[in-house]
């Protein structure tokens, strides 16, 4: 069976808005950016070119993601590249770490997307915010469950396709989830994401992309 991954560079768009932007009375000043995913055929070996980055993925006048809405620290969005209808829960991490401490790296993120046209739902990923140790993979830990993903550039996915079910189900009932990888210079971070309000933005998708 093809597994279909998460091209985590189509475009830099759409509306992060947080939490804290629901409660705060003054005006909502224009946000940052937010990349959105989109299929991705499953890697090709050490040779084939690396994936676009995000700014390179971004085309001039792109459809920006739609936000379905803000549930708690995650957000539910929809867009249509292509025509196709793709949908996705989208969350930035609650606290990040990088060892050496300070060493800069780029917004992560954690992304759960559903596109019908393929039959593909609640496909995990996540942006690292560097590239990735060659051969390396990425751990994610929710509760005491553990999880390897397949790391690609600044990217990765869940290793093996058929654990999704089970983290999601995981996720939904968690309080966080613990992400960590090791860049190509050998930085390590470790990206704690609050679970709270998912289950309420999977929801959304499912509703939205039927």
């Amino acid at each position: 069976m093809k597994i279909f991954r998460i091209s985590v560079a189509l475009f830099a768009a759409a509306t992060w808005v947080g939490a804290a932007a629901a409660q705060d009375a003054k005006p909502t000043p224009k946000p940052p950016a937010t990349p959105a995913p989109e299929a991705k055929p499953a890697p090709k070996p050490a040779a084939a070119p690396k994936p676009a980055t995000p700014a390179a993925a971004a085309p001039a006048g792109a459809e920006q993601p739609l936000l379905l809405g803000q549930y708690g620290d995650w957000g539910a969005y929809k867009a249509t590249p292509g025509g196709k209808i793709v949908c996705f829960a989208l969350a930035k991490p609650a606290n990040a770490v990088t060892e050496p401490v300070g060493r800069k790296r780029d917004q992560s993120y954690l992304f759960i997307s559903s596109r019908p046209a393929e039959k593909v739902k609640h496909e995990i990923s996540t942006i690292v915010g560097y590239p990735q140790r060659t051969g390396g993979d990425t751990a994610a830990t929710v509760g005491t469950a553990s999880y390897t993903m397949y790391a690609q550039s600044d990217a990765a996915w869940l290793k093996n396709p058929a654990e999704e079910t089970q983290m999601i189900d995981a996720m939904r009932k968690g309080q966080d989830i613990v992400i960590k990888s090791t860049s190509s210079r050998g930085t390590k971070s470790t990206d704690s994401y609050s679970l709270k309000g998912l289950a309420q933005a999977l929801d959304k998708v499912e509703q939205e992309c039927k």
